[in-house]
């Protein structure tokens, strides 16, 4: 998406902000011959960053009040709203306020793009360059949230309802001793991560929604479990690592677990929805942070802010808001990121150790209630994102295609959308992205995708839950 169409989309959003106030009349603007797109961008920067900031992104994803033909919207902006938003009928010309609605009608044409019309009705399929095929693996689950691959070939997957399960050669088994999780919002049992030496130790990691009774409230946190699996069993059961502190939250977990190729182990952890708290900002708390450790939990010597006066040792990186999708590209040693944003401003980042990646100071979108959390969208000593989608997709689950099952994948990323139920490619060259495309239009709330040691790329939707194997084959979906 070109930075004009952003401009246009994000603008085109700003209007639906002034709500409850009376609407005045307008002539019609039909007939009028609009300014470029260029000057149109001009008039936003000069009018509307002394209250909106400097990009206009802040005015993501908004609902429209007062409809959206040229004329509705050339209206709005000539009109104003009494107390929120002046006439500017007074100040602009009628080819500068007609120029400015041609861009919000672009805006709402692009946004189009994500509201799939035709469900697919075979389980073919076609991409720009390839095709697949959807071989379910698992079906009559609830929430599968994560996968992990044993090196005889078996399946481990987690519901969030909080049952682990093995699925060995197609027959499901549930796994005794998983931990007591908190089901409620979005919380319960998550992650699931083996051991590198898993062949030897049968080591396997998971993270969950860990909870406590205080004072006749349930407070709950992001917990870290290692386990040793023998057979349909969990043993020796520890939590190695408990996020502080508890909170009455219900939501922003995080998280995803992952090993680098010295054997640390990475884990994403979200903010609780603390953001006013500024939780993600604060090294003395573990929420909004991406956190490295031992296998054993414990701290390595060398994490930036071990010897940093009352931080939480373990911290990576910080100025994150929910990261549910974390992967560790081994050979380019790569730690790639993605997070959910607000109403708009869902990110892809790099992690770099002790980065601030921002969260809630900047920020690309708004509040739910279309509140702005913050005008800026950049800081000096903040990391911006790779990609940034406006509106959100709600990303989750990401891997890299590796091996040459998929020829035309290798090297991209792949993400799930939650909001709008697909698998989205992005095209890597090195370490930046660039066009993207999306994949598997309709199948479901996309909750993880994973690739496998033998080079199957797995899948796993929500609500009815499906975990699907992606199979390359020639034909085309009729």
């Amino acid at each position: 998406m070109s930075k004009n169409i952003i401009t246009v989309l994000i603008f085109s959003l700003l209007i639906s902000l002034c709500k409850n106030n009376d609407h005045k009349t307008n002539d019609s603007m039909s007939g009028i011959t609009p300014v470029d797109i260029t000057t149109a961008e001009g008039i936003f920067k000069k009018n509307c960053t002394p209250c909106h900031g400097d990009d206009a992104n802040v005015f993501v994803d908004r609902q429209w009040k007062h409809g959206s033909t040229k004329d509705s919207l050339s209206m709005s902006i000539a009109s104003g709203f009494t107390g929120l938003m002046p006439e500017w009928g007074k100040q602009l010309k009628k080819e500068e306020i007609a120029g400015l609605a041609e861009y919000l009608t672009v805006a709402i044409e692009n946004r189009k793009k994500f509201d799939f019309a035709d469900i697919n009705k075979t389980n073919l399929f076609a991409s720009n360059q390839m095709t697949v095929k959807l071989d379910t693996v698992a079906k009559g689950l609830h929430n599968p949230w994560g996968i992990a691959f044993l090196p005889n070939g078996d399946l481990l997957y987690t519901d969030r309802d909080g049952h682990l399960y093995r699925n060995s050669k197609g027959v499901q088994s549930e796994i005794k001793g998983a931990p007591p999780v908190l089901v409620e919002g979005q919380g319960g049992l998550l992650d699931v991560e083996t051991h590198p030496n898993f062949a030897k130790n049968n080591t396997i990691y998971l993270t969950y929604s860990k909870f406590i009774d205080s004072a006749g409230k349930k407070l709950s946190t992001t917990a870290l479990m290692r386990a040793v699996l023998k057979g349909n069993e969990l043993t020796n059961a520890k939590d190695i690592w408990v996020g502080m502190p508890y909170r009455d939250t219900r939501i922003h977990y995080g998280s995803r677990i992952e090993f680098d190729k010295a054997g640390y182990l990475f884990l994403s952890v979200g903010d609780r929805f603390q953001h006013l708290d500024s939780f993600p900002q604060r090294l003395d708390v573990d929420f909004g942070k991406i956190h490295r450790m031992n296998d054993d939990g414990s701290v390595p010597k060398d994490n930036p802010f071990v010897n940093t006066p009352g931080a939480r040792p373990t911290i990576w990186s910080m100025g994150h808001r929910n990261p549910q999708g974390l992967k560790i590209d081994k050979e380019a040693g790569i730690i790639w990121e993605h997070e959910h944003g607000p109403r708009g401003g869902d990110e892809l980042n790099i992690i770099e150790k002790a980065k601030n990646y921002g969260w809630p100071v900047i920020s690309y979108g708004i509040n739910y209630d279309g509140k702005i959390i913050t005008p800026l969208t950049a800081k000096e000593g903040m990391e911006q994102p790779k990609v940034k989608w406006v509106p959100s997709i709600a990303p989750s689950g990401i891997t890299v295609v590796k091996g040459n099952k998929y020829p035309a994948w290798k090297g991209d990323i792949l993400m799930g959308s939650l909001r709008f139920k697909y698998l989205n490619r992005v095209h890597l060259e090195g370490n930046q992205p660039g066009e993207q495309e999306q994949l598997l239009k309709n199948i479901g709330r996309v909750r993880f995708v994973e690739q496998a040691p033998d080079g199957f790329i797995y899948v796993g939707v929500e609500e009815p839950g499906f975990i699907y194997k992606l199979i390359p084959v020639t034909e085309s979906p009729k």
